[in-house]
């Protein structure tokens, strides 16, 4: 389990494709902090740690998960948000977060507002997922609070510290992000709708 509060950046080294599964190799400042078997969030999504080389390790994304994150557009020097799970004496600064993204979202527009930034994403309502004016939202790893809540699309504001330390500063429109819907709104939409849709 992760809160949404990223720890560090990230840098993409190098990309080794085995069949239809990807393998990353990611330098970091806590990589000498890891160890093998570990799960970390990389922009929210959940990946287990498969060796270790220095200050680079190595995660393995399966079919799967390409397709359903924007982990299939990763490139060699690209910047990842950094999460390791919670510890179970630690404090929950953001929200409960299971580093399983639901579904890829677009940044649509990027304005800044004296000093900060607000973002505005849309994503495909067909797919079930809602966001609740002042809920939560889990934008590539990082725990925010969703406003201008409509049926497929919200923004958010992102202050200084966030924009300079987690990826949201390389962002662009058009860009894909990963995106894990709170996860009580979740069980709450289940519990209405049912399995029959």
């Amino acid at each position: 389990m992760f809160t949404g509060i990223i720890e560090t950046l990230g840098v993409i080294q190098k990309i080794e494709k085995e069949g239809t599964n990807f393998h990353f190799f990611i330098h970091s400042s806590i990589t000498n902090e890891l160890k093998i078997d570990q799960s970390v969030a990389h922009n929210g999504v959940c990946l287990t740690v498969v060796a270790i080389d220095g200050e680079v390790y190595k995660v393995t994304a399966i079919d799967e998960t390409l397709k359903k994150t924007s982990l299939k557009n990763w490139e060699v020097g690209k910047k990842v948000n950094i999460e390791r799970c919670m510890p179970a004496n630690g404090r929950f600064d953001g929200h409960i977060v299971q580093g399983h993204v639901d579904q890829v979202g677009r940044v649509d527009g990027i304005s800044e507002q004296d000093g900060s930034w607000v973002f505005d994403f849309s994503f495909d309502s067909n797919l079930g997922n809602v966001t609740v004016e002042k809920g939560s939202i889990t934008i590539n790893g990082t725990s925010l609070t969703c406003f201008n809540s409509k049926n497929g699309c919200f923004s958010v504001a992102i202050i200084p510290y966030t924009y300079e330390f987690t990826n949201f500063h390389q962002l662009q429109i058009g860009e894909e992000v990963n995106l894990e819907f709170d996860v009580i709104g979740k069980y709450i939409q289940r519990i209405i709708r049912g399995y029959s849709s």
